[in-house]
């Protein structure tokens, strides 16, 4: 597992502690129109597979994500950073961060599911290659909205 990793650009990633469950619910409320509830991050940080990170920026929680590891695979279950904060790399950092704490855990492949409106999300995960590999007709269920796939080589 991947120790925090501090940059001088004011970035802190870190495991995903009960303590950051609440902050990290109001992020997800306010990123997505079906989202994960409290107790639902809080079961996850239970699991031997699951793996979740927080980004601090300037001190202050303003991301999250984490996977599932599943034999040699990595599938990354939830993603996210406060509307207020996005468009200035911390995504991409945070991706970064995620991907090389699976590939230092053996995976050689990671997955992910996005709606097929979330353009911004589609674009990163493409300029960080992912590869969009197939749909999920009507995946989520509060929309009716289809799922891109994405997989990932870990090299």
């Amino acid at each position: 597992m991947m120790k925090n990793i501090t940059c001088v650009n004011k970035v802190n990633i870190r495991p995903l502690q009960e303590e950051d469950i609440n902050k990290v619910g109001n992020i997800e409320r306010v990123s997505f129109s079906s989202p994960w509830t409290s107790r639902l991050f809080y079961l996850e940080m239970k699991k031997n597979f699951a793996y979740y990170w927080v980004l601090e920026f300037e001190g202050k929680l303003v991301g999250y994500g984490g996977y599932w590891k599943i034999q040699d695979e990595a599938h990354l279950t939830t993603f996210a950073i406060h509307p207020s904060y996005r468009r200035r790399g911390l995504g991409k950092i945070l991706l970064f961060y995620v991907l090389e704490d699976a590939r230092k855990q053996g995976m050689k492949k990671v997955t992910l599911e996005v709606r097929k409106s979330n353009f911004a999300a589609q674009a990163l995960y493409e300029k960080s290659g992912f590869k969009k590999i197939a749909v999920r007709s009507h995946y989520y269920h509060d929309t009716d909205e289809d799922a891109l796939i994405y997989w990932k080589t870990l090299d």
